[in-house]
């Protein structure tokens, strides 16, 4: 499994096998944020500090605004005359909140991956 692949799954960065969530739905929003503290297969500490993931609410945000430009982008181009802006504003609003818990998730495991590196444990 390569680094691109354990991020998108949600596995631990250092291993790529152990979870780094408790609950694997995206939209249970009671155990969205609850995330182990340590990976069960090679022991990594997930949260080195405490805010270590105040960083991913950047991760998150730019992956946001990406979403943004390229649905202003498409608007303007494909829609602008045929779909009120309103419209428009509030279907990205919509979008926007059915995303935020796959961000969050997302986020805080691109942000583990940019720190910790990959390696395996030896079997």
């Amino acid at each position: 499994m390569n680094k691109l692949e354990a991020t998108v799954k949600l596995k631990c960065p250092r291993c790529h096998e152990g979870e780094l969530f408790e609950n694997k739905s995206f939209f249970s929003w009671r155990k969205l944020s609850k995330m182990y503290t340590n990976c069960s297969i090679c022991g990594l500490k997930y949260e080195r500090e405490s805010g270590f993931f105040y960083g991913a609410m950047y991760i998150s945000s730019i992956i946001n605004m990406v979403f943004f430009v390229a649905a202003t982008v498409a608007y303007y181009v494909y829609f602008d005359v045929r779909v009120d802006w309103r419209i428009y504003i509030w279907s990205y609003v919509g979008f926007t909140v059915l995303i935020t818990p796959v961000l969050y998730r997302l986020s805080r495991s691109i942000w583990l991956e940019i720190f910790n590196d990959y390696k395996p444990q030896k079997k």
